[in-house]
C-alpha cells in the first residue's frame, strides 16, 4: 500500500491521459459513426458501398491489429504520427465503425411518420434529419453509447504497446521498477472502476434529461 500512495501522482497522471484518450476519441468517433450511419442510410451508392466497408473493415479486425497498422504501418508509407496521435486515430476509427451501427440502429427506430410530418411541414431532408430525427435517436442512443464509451475506456490499456504511458503502463512501469505485482494492480483497477462508475453516472443524467423533453 505504501508503494501505491508514493507512487500516487503518477499513477493519477496516467489516469488523467488515459481519460483524456477516451474523451477525445470518443468526440471524433461520435462524428465519425454518424457521417458513416447517415451516409449507408442516405448516401448514393458509392458512399453507402464505402461506409459499409469501413464499418466491416473495423468490426471484423481485432483493435491491436488497426493501433499497430496506424503506428507501426504507416512509417512504410512515410507518414510518420506520434505515439499520441495514433492512439487518437486508432481509437476513433475503431469506436466510430461501432458507433454508426448505433446511430443508424436508432434512426431506423424514429417512426417513419415523423419524416413525412416534418416534410409536410416544407422541410428539407436536412431539416428533417437535424430537427425531427436526430434528437429523438439521440435520446434513444445514449444507454448503448454509454456502454460503448465505457467498454472503450478499458480499451485504452491497449494503447500501451505504443509506449504511451497511460494508467495500465503506467502500472507496467512500476511494476517493473518494485517487482511488486499486486499493490498496483489492485490500484489501477480501482482507478478504472471509478472512472466507469463516474461516466455512468453523467450519461444516466444526460439520459433522463433528454427523456424529459419526449
Amino acid at each position: 500500500m505504501k508503494l501505491v500512495l508514493d507512487n500516487l501522482e503518477y499513477l493519477l497522471t496516467g489516469a488523467f491521459l488515459t481519460l483524456q484518450i477516451t474523451l477525445i476519441s470518443m468526440f471524433f468517433g461520435i462524428l465519425i459513426g454518424l457521417i458513416t450511419a447517415i451516409a449507408r442510410l442516405k448516401g448514393n451508392r458509392v458512399l453507402r458501398g464505402m461506409a459499409k466497408g469501413y464499418v466491416s473493415i473495423i468490426r471484423g479486425t481485432p483493435l491491436m491489429v488497426q493501433i499497430f497498422i496506424v503506428y507501426f504501418g504507416l512509417p512504410d508509407l512515410s507518414i510518420q504520427l506520434s505515439p499520441m496521435m495514433s492512439a487518437y486515430i486508432s481509437m476513433s476509427l475503431n469506436v466510430g465503425a461501432y458507433l454508426s451501427e448505433t446511430f443508424r440502429a436508432t434512426i431506423l427506430s424514429v417512426e417513419h411518420g415523423q419524416t413525412e410530418a416534418a416534410q409536410s411541414l416544407g422541410m428539407t431532408p436536412w431539416q428533417t434529419m437535424r430537427y425531427v430525427i436526430l434528437p429523438q435517436a439521440a435520446r434513444i442512443a445514449i444507454p448503448p453509447l454509454g456502454n460503448t464509451f465505457i467498454g472503450m475506456l478499458k480499451e485504452t490499456s491497449l494503447i500501451s504497446v505504443v509506449t504511451v504511458v497511460e494508467l495500465f503502463r503506467a502500472a507496467q512501469i512500476l511494476i517493473a521498477r518494485y517487482y511488486v505485482a499486486m499493490p498496483f494492480l489492485i490500484a489501477i483497477g480501482i482507478m478504472y472502476w471509478v472512472m466507469s462508475t463516474g461516466l455512468s453516472i453523467i450519461l444516466n443524467r444526460v439520459e433522463k434529461r433528454l427523456s424529459k423533453a419526449y
